[in-house]
C-alpha cells in the first residue's frame, strides 16, 4: 500500500453547467472529514441527502454523500464523493470548502495514481481509464472497457508466466550439473520458445490493433494543385471540410480533419499542392506538406488523370521511406477504370461521384491491418508496443543463443529481460519517471 497522509480533492464532472457536479476526494480518515462538511456522520456505501455546509455553518449545497471506506474503494483510500448541483461557482465553492478543511487540490490523475500505488488496478488497467473516457467510437470505448477489466493485462500476464516456466526449466538445469541431462538438447526447451514467440505474434497483433483504435492512422494527401486532395478530404469527411474551387493554389496551409472508418481513427491532413515556383506563402505550404509527408502513416498520391499527371515525377517529392498508395482521380471524365488497378497501390476513383472509393478505404484499413468487430480487442499504446517489441526481441536473441552457442546461461539471462519488459506494462517493473508522465496525461478528479 502507498504511504499517503493527505487528502485530495477535485472537481469530477467536466466544466460548465450541467444538472449534477461530483467533488471527489481520497485519504486518511475521511468519515470525521465528512461530519465537519455536513454535521453526520455518513454511512458507508449508502447515499445520503445532506447539506454541505460553509465554515459557518451555512448551506453552500444541497446533494448526495457518497461514502467509501478503505479498502473498498476506487483508490484503496477512504473516497467521499460531493454531488451537488453543477454550476461552476457552486462546485468551486464546495471544492475551496474542502481546501479550507484541509485537503489539497489533486494533481491530474492522481486519484487512478493512487488505485495504481495501492494495487487495485495495475497500470494497463489505470491506462485504460482514461482511454474509455477519451474514447472516439463505440469499438474503441469496447476495447478500454476490455482493458479496464483486465483482459490485456492477463494476455500479458500469461506470456509472463510461459517465461518463467521456461527459466525455471533452464536455470534448474544450469544449476544441477550431476543429473548429467544434456537440457540443451531437450525438445522441450524448443517446443517452449515455439510457443512463447507464436503467443508473441498474438499478443502484439491484438495490441496493434487496440493502438490502431486508440492513436488511429494518420493520412496524408499529396498531388499537384487542382488534383482533388480537398475535395477527397470532404469526401472522407463526409462534410465541407476544405474549401474547394476551380483556382489552382486554394489549399495553401495545412488543413487537419479527424475522422472513423468503420471505427478506425483516421487523421487526415490535406497540404498545398505539389509544383515549382509561385509566391513565398505557397513555398511556405510546400514546406509544411513536406514536413508532414515525413511523419505519416500513409501518403494518398492523388493525380489528375483527365489531365495526363505523371504519379513518378510526382513521387520524386515523396519520402521513400513512407507507404504510398497512388489515386487516380476524375476518372468521370477521363473514363479510366475505378477501383483498385495493377497494383494494390494503385487505385482509380472519381472523388465527385464517389466511383472506387469504397475499394480505397477498404486498401487503407487493410494496409493499417486494421479489422473492424474484433470482440478480443483491447486498448494499447504505444509504450505497450515497444515493451512487447523488446520482450520479444530478448526471446529471439535467447533462441540464438541456444541454437548457435547452446548456452544455457545466455538464454537464461535472455528470458529474464524479456519478462521484465513484458511487467513494464502492467507496472510490475516501472520507473518512477514514466509513472510521472503517464499518470500526467489524465484529466484532473480521474
Amino acid at each position: 500500500m502507498s504511504r499517503t497522509d493527505d487528502i485530495i480533492a477535485a472537481v469530477a464532472t467536466p466544466p460548465g453547467r450541467g444538472g449534477v457536479g461530483i467533488v471527489r476526494l481520497s485519504g486518511p480518515a475521511l468519515q470525521g472529514f465528512a461530519r465537519q462538511l455536513t454535521g453526520r456522520d455518513p454511512a458507508p456505501r449508502k447515499a445520503m441527502l445532506a447539506e454541505f455546509l460553509d465554515e459557518h455553518g451555512r448551506a453552500i449545497d444541497q446533494g448526495i454523500l457518497l461514502y467509501f471506506p478503505a479498502p473498498h474503494s476506487f483508490t484503496g483510500e477512504d473516497v467521499l464523493e460531493l454531488q451537488g448541483h453543477g454550476g461552476p461557482v457552486v462546485m468551486d465553492m464546495l471544492l475551496q470548502r474542502t481546501i479550507a478543511l484541509g485537503a489539497r487540490p489533486a494533481r491530474p490523475g492522481e486519484f487512478s495514481e493512487r488505485a495504481f500505488l495501492n494495487d487495485k488496478l495495475d497500470l494497463a488497467q489505470a491506462e485504460a481509464v482514461a482511454d474509455l473516457i477519451d474514447a472516439g467510437s463505440a469499438q474503441a470505448a469496447r476495447a478500454a472497457s476490455r482493458s479496464l477489466s483486465g483482459e490485456f493485462s492477463r494476455v500479458v500476464h500469461e506470456l509472463v508466466e510461459k517465461l518463467i516456466e521456461l527459466r525455471m526449466f533452464v536455470e534448474a538445469a544450469i544449476d544441477f550439473p550431476e543429473e548429467e541431462v544434456d537440457f540443451l538438447s531437450d525438445e522441450r526447451i524448443e517446443h517452449q520458445l515455439s510457443d512463447i514467440i507464436e503467443a508473441f505474434d498474438v499478443l502484439n497483433a491484438r495490441a496493434e490493433q487496440g493502438r490502431l483504435m486508440r492513436d488511429g492512422l494518420t493520412v496524408v494527401l499529396a498531388g499537384r494543385p487542382n488534383a482533388g486532395k480537398s475535395s477527397l478530404l470532404n469526401r472522407l469527411a463526409g462534410h465541407d471540410a476544405a474549401i474547394v474551387t476551380d483556382i489552382p493554389g486554394t489549399t495553401r496551409d495545412v488543413l487537419r480533419e479527424y475522422i472513423h472508418l468503420d471505427g478506425l481513427p483516421l487523421h487526415v491532413i490535406d497540404t498545398a499542392g505539389l509544383r515549382t515556383g509561385g509566391d513565398a506563402v505557397e513555398a511556405e505550404g510546400m514546406r509544411r506538406a513536406r514536413a508532414e509527408m515525413d511523419k505519416a502513416d500513409c501518403i494518398l498520391l492523388l493525380c489528375d488523370e483527365a489531365t495526363g499527371d505523371d504519379p513518378a515525377v510526382l513521387r520524386r517529392d515523396l519520402p521513400a521511406h513512407i507507404t504510398a498508395l497512388t489515386v487516380y482521380n476524375k476518372v468521370d471524365i477521363s473514363g479510366g477504370k475505378a477501383g483498385r488497378r495493377n497494383s494494390e497501390r494503385q487505385f482509380g476513383v472519381s472523388v465527385k461521384t464517389g466511383e472506387g472509393m469504397t475499394e480505397l478505404i477498404q486498401q487503407l484499413k487493410g494496409l493499417a491491418g486494421y479489422r473492424p468487430g474484433g470482440e478480443d480487442l483491447f486498448m494499447a499504446r504505444r509504450r505497450h508496443l515497444d515493451a512487447i517489441d523488446r520482450a520479444r526481441a530478448h526471446v529471439d536473441a535467447g533462441q540464438a543463443q541456444l541454437t548457435e552457442m547452446r548456452a544455457g546461461e545466455l538464454l537464461a539471462e535472455e528470458l529474464r529481460l524479456a519478462q521484465q519488459a513484458l511487467n513494464e506494462i502492467t507496472g510490475e517493473f516501472t520507473s518512477d519517471d514514466l509513472l510521472g508522465r503517464i499518470f500526467s496525461s489524465f484529466c484532473i478528479g480521474k
